[in-house]
């Protein structure tokens, strides 16, 4: 029953694997009604993920959906970034044309770092963001094709993925949210050992509610007798020769086939129990010719090029495709998907043939291969070409041709934002240095791009190691590896001597201090300070201009002031002086920020206005973030709300179109606040989720959670509140103690506190803010913590324990509020309604105060502000005999109400009901204060700080009795405990202490 076997040992009837057909169909189902799908197929090597998913994508291509596959591809560890997915992408382009060229338009320079056919790659860009922007572009690209079609992705044997794949594999996964895709991948499950960079990635998406995994396990018995049935053409297999198969498989697909093909052949018995010597023994059933071409093959990689392998065989045409079809013909080859050459029918021969090659043998074919790609480079894919023969001088231990081929790759890989390959092949190009004759070191190029690290390579041609430390750093960097990044720099800052080379020097001093504050051990003041040191008294250059402009940029959020504002006007001139107009963007960016601070908030604004029309014509993305990021900042800054937002929603176009992911999910919070003080809260909260859903990075998840405690607090949602405080606090960190988000913290930690009856916690929070000093340009921030703190006060007067320490307190209060600046509109309504809650907290209550507060606030968008202002306004007339008082009562109520904004709402509900007004205006009958007079007598003594004994015995009741009042006037006030209903009754004057006028 199996003399066909030689024929074919694959059978043509597909076996089992009911339960994952469904899966995958389900999941095409989801997919194709516009839920994107993703499916991690596992299993064991030979288990019959190949066989599966072909199946799969056959029926679905007969259902209309458009099917490409990509194979990771196993050269060495050198890999070839994106080959999957720049497979699959060529698959589509011939697939559906003009379909993909259109939904590339605009990005097609991008776009070609996946896929050359889409033109000339663009202008590299050595920005954080270059990267991110070409996941985001592929992401979009793979959206619009499937506007009109349902798309189906295979990528194999994920367990040789490069990690540039791996990680634009998990972008799509996570980032695609309503496209008619799915995608495909397979791996072996047996290969994932614990330290498998595979390991962490499939963890990661198994918390992904979109991803689905399949493991297929072996065969039954019964599946294998159909597997054989299969391979003998119907006929049905003898049961000695069933269990004999089932036994040595184990239900193995492949060895199903392996060793049925073995007993066709004849073998009889004696078959080696070793897993390589039955593998190869249908390679060494073969004629002599067919066996080398076999192991020339395995030597190439996953698949070879027909052409490529016909000049490294020595044979001719006619011979080689004779010994090519015998090994087709043996099932041990099989052509490529598109045709143009070949590849082991299962990688487990192919490595059992590696595996059994001579010493010498491998590095000899290596070096035939290297040859061929250097005399003839149209025999592979140019965006191929420099990996595979990097790999291929690798291999064949030859220091001095690999060292050159190993830089050149590198480059490619770093042309293709591949940070991670990039840095494989520069740790291999520093490994072989010390090995290639100094004349073939001197005779390599510095790299080539001068604007990442201009210090290098400034006074010589060559290459030196510095330089290749420097390109280490770099893709160290970019890759995420900043502990690699910081140790590269600390080795190289030894090796220099900086009395000679201190541009050089400057540059990885700038770099130390980046990795540093990246890893949290520091803000990188320190190291950017040396950098400063090292370039002052020196001509102009792009090294100075570059450090001059970062150290302007961190001045700007850590010590703002003259000195601050003069090093970034230094940093504009330097910058145009050497012509480095993308330094000199973001310096002027820098400087328009310090002159609003200074006062010339027109001047100021107009320049970040120009440098963001100048960076989106010239293209310059790492620049383009911070433009709107800071632009739509300062605006809300200086009271300009509504003008933010439409910055906002301008820069989230702009962002999106260049793929800036982690920027455009800045300015969403940036979004969120300015529409936070235009009283749009859901908007906010729906900016704030869209800022979080972007975010890659822990800042810009640290302002959404930011965003979100702040509406918690105007919610009066406390757990919430402290909630997100905590995760804004974790993304943050303490290790680079920024102004800009010190202060908020202060204002939100000091807001909860009082809003819970902690005064003490309360002072605490404010006195650890203010201890630093408050910089020059925080007013933005300042004064609504002072603010805060100022209103706790005043609310809590009256409690004999707010009474010790206040007059230190509120002399803080006033010391700071002396320092910031008042000529803005917002900064002014600010400072008036501090005064006013500063005389309030004195006992001194001014209703014409409080009008002026109401008047500044009435010329801004600001509804929440405007309507605490009326009610306190409200508040202060009822004292002074409640003439006027319905009106913005009735005002600050519809605010509350509309907003959302529970404390608020309750205390101005409160207030009108102790003055018998409805909130109409007109004056209500009863009491209306939901609380029995025995009750009102014991919140009044709760409010005093007294316990429940000491109550019982003022009021002639039992502490039981106390316990049960106490209980019904918490449930009453909403409130939690004893100190949160103290500060109610004291924040709605329930119990208001005596007022001076």
């Amino acid at each position: 029953m199996l003399g066909d076997v030689q024929k074919t040992s694959v059978s043509p009837v597909f076996v089992g694997r009911s339960d994952e057909l469904d899966t995958l169909a389900d999941a095409l189902e989801r997919a194709a009604a516009g839920e994107p799908q993703a499916v991690l197929v596992g299993g064991e090597a030979g288990v019959g993920k190949t066989r599966l998913l072909e199946e799969f994508l056959a029926g679905a291509a007969a259902g209309g959906a458009v099917t490409a596959t990509g194979g990771c591809v196993e050269i060495g560890e050198d890999g070839l970034p994106f080959a999957p997915l720049a497979t699959a992408l060529r698959a589509l382009h011939r697939q559906v044309g003009d379909a993909l060229t259109r939904a590339a338009a605009g990005h097609e320079g991008e776009l070609a770092r996946l896929l050359p056919e889409l033109g000339e790659t663009a202008r590299e860009s050595h920005d954080e963001d270059g990267r991110a922007r070409l996941f985001e572009l592929t992401a979009r690209l793979l959206e619009r094709l499937t506007a009109d079609r349902t798309l189906v992705l295979a990528v194999e044997d994920l367990h040789w993925a490069d990690r540039s794949t791996r990680e634009l594999l998990g972008y799509l996964f996570r980032s695609l949210h309503s496209a008619r895709l799915l995608i495909i991948t397979t791996y072996r499950s047996d290969d994932i050992h614990r330290r498998h960079p595979l390991r962490p990635f499939l963890a990661e998406l198994d918390r992904m509610r979109s991803l689905h995994r399949i493991e297929l396990g072996r065969f039954t018995r019964a599946e294998v007798r159909a597997q054989l049935a299969g391979i003998a053409g119907g006929s049905q297999p003898d049961r000695d020769v069933l269990d004999r198969i089932f036994e040595r498989s184990d239900g193995n697909a492949f060895f199903v086939e392996e060793i049925a093909a073995s007993l066709a052949d004849g073998c009889t018995g004696g078959l080696s129990t070793s897993l390589r010597d039955l593998l190869l023994v249908r390679v060494e059933a073969l004629p002599e010719d067919a066996q080398r071409v076999a192991r020339i093959a395995a030597a190439a990689g996953s698949a070879v090029e027909f052409e490529l392998l016909h000049a490294v065989a020595g044979l001719g045409e006619d011979e080689l495709i004779e010994a090519l079809r015998a090994a087709v013909g043996a099932g041990i080859l099989r052509a490529t998907p598109d045709g143009d050459g070949y590849r082991f029918r299962h990688a487990l021969v192919r490595e059992a043939v590696v595996d059994d090659l001579l010493p010498g043998e491998r590095s000899r074919l290596n070096r035939r291969y290297a040859h061929a790609l250097e005399a003839d480079p149209g025999l592979v894919r140019a965006d191929e070409l420099p990996a595979r023969l990097a790999s291929h001088w690798y291999h064949a231990h030859d220091p001095a041709k690999a060292l050159p081929a190993v830089l050149a790759a590198a480059v490619h890989a770093r042309r293709r934002y591949a940070y991670t390959e990039q840095l494989r092949l520069l740790e291999r190009a520093l490994e072989l240095w010390e090995d290639v004759p100094k004349e073939v070191r001197e005779a390599q190029r510095p790299f080539d791009h001068a604007d990442v690290y201009p210090a290098c390579g400034c006074d010589d041609e060559a290459l030196r190691r510095l330089d290749l430390l420097a390109e280490i750093v770099v893709a160290a960097h970019m890759s995420g590896e900043r502990e690699r990044s910081l140790a590269v720099a600390r080795k190289a800052l030894r090796m220099l001597d900086e009395t000679k080379d201190p541009l050089r020097a400057a540059w990885f001093w700038t770099q130390q201090g980046k990795a540093a504050e990246g890893l949290a051990r520091g803000d990188g003041r320190a190291e950017l300070g040396r950098a400063q040191e090292l370039v002052r008294g020196l001509p102009p250059s792009p090294v100075h201009a570059e450090v001059i402009a970062q150290a302007a940029a961190w001045s700007a959020v850590h010590t703002p002031g003259p000195e601050s504002y003069a090093t970034a006007e230094q940093a504009v001139e330097l910058s145009r002086l050497v012509g480095a107009e993308s330094t000199g963007l973001s310096a002027r960016l820098t400087l328009g920020g310090h002159r609003i601070d200074s006062g010339d908030v027109e001047g100021g604004l107009a320049e970040m206005r120009a440098v963001c029309a100048r960076a989106v014509e010239l293209g310059e993305v790492h620049v383009l973030g911070r433009c709107y990021i800071n632009l739509a900042s300062a605006l809300e800054g200086v009271g300009r709300s509504a003008e933010a937002v439409t910055v906002a929603d301008e820069g989230v176009e702009v962002l999106h179109r260049f793929g800036l992911r982690d920027s455009t999910a800045w300015v969403h919070g940036n979004k969120a606040c300015s529409l936070y003080s235009l009283g749009r809260w859901p908007e906010a909260e729906e900016a704030a989720r869209e800022a979080l859903r972007l975010a890659r990075t822990r800042m810009p998840r640290g302002a959404a959670a930011k965003r979100f405690a702040l509406l918690a607090l105007a919610r009066g949602e406390w757990d919430a509140a402290e909630r997100e405080l905590a995760v804004a606090r974790a993304h943050y960190g303490t290790h680079d103690p920024q102004p800009q988000y010190e202060i908020p913290f202060g204002h939100c930690t000091l807001e909860l506190a009082a809003a819970r009856g902690r005064l003490t916690d309360a002072r605490a929070a404010l006195d650890e803010t203010l201890r630093p000093g408050l910089p020059a340009a925080a007013q933005r921030y300042a004064w609504p913590l002072l603010i805060a703190a100022a209103t706790a006060e005043a609310d809590a007067r009256g409690l004999p324990a707010a009474e010790q320490g206040r007059a230190a307190v509120l002399g803080s209060i006033r010391a700071a509020a002396k320092r910031l600046p008042r000529f803005i509109p917002v900064w002014q309504a600010h400072a008036l309604y501090l005064d006013a809650e500063l005389l309030r907290a004195d006992g001194c209550e001014d209703a014409h105060r409080w009008a002026e507060v109401v008047a500044a606030f009435e010329l801004l968008d600001r509804p929440y502000e405007l309507a605490r202002a009326r009610y306190r306004w409200a508040a202060s007339l009822l004292g002074a005999g409640g003439e006027g008082a319905a009106e913005p009562l009735a005002a600050a109520h519809t605010t509350a109400v509309r907003l959302g904004a529970r404390p608020l709402r309750e205390a101005v509900e409160l207030l009108g009901r102790r003055a018998r007004l409805s909130l109409g205006g007109n004056r209500q009958t009863g009491d209306g204060l939901g609380l029995t007079p025995r009750e009102r007598d014991v919140l009044r003594l709760v409010a005093l700080g007294h316990s429940n004994g000491r109550i019982a015995e003022e009021l002639f009741i039992s502490p039981k009795t106390v316990s049960v009042h106490v209980s019904n006037i918490l449930a009453k006030l909403g409130v939690s405990g004893r100190g949160e209903a103290a500060a109610t009754a004291h924040r709605m004057g329930l119990f208001s202490p005596p007022v001076r006028s």
